[in-house]
């Protein structure tokens, strides 16, 4: 099993100081490992980094960090209710979290 580098203080402030932007106050980031699949066709695991919120609203958010520049966004309400953002990988850490912001509040707003 390989593994990916943890996210740099850089990257934690980008996706701190987006969510500050978006939610006006200080976010609470767990930080984590998942194992996950990278390639769709194969059935190795990848330990990689991950960031983890909820929102007011108890939406879970994850960000994992699958190699260098290279994330991929998921929000879910519940286990079996998991959704991305449509886009497999993001070479921009901003693009990804703002993106997943995005991708989520039309969701939800579209459950209303």
């Amino acid at each position: 099993m390989n593994s990916t580098p943890d996210f740099n203080e850089s990257e934690l402030w980008t996706v701190s100081d987006t969510l500050k932007q978006r939610y006006g106050h200080e976010v609470d980031i767990e930080i984590a490992d998942a194992e996950l699949r990278l390639d769709p066709h194969s059935s190795t695991l990848t330990s990689c980094p991950v960031l983890f919120w909820r929102d007011d609203k108890g939406t879970s958010f994850v960000i994992s960090k699958l190699g260098d520049r290279r994330y991929r966004g998921q929000f879910f309400y519940r286990v079996h209710q998991q959704f991305g953002t449509g886009i497999d990988e993001f070479e921009n850490l901003a693009e990804c979290t703002v993106t997943l912001l995005q991708v989520q509040a039309d969701h939800a707003a579209q459950q209303e």
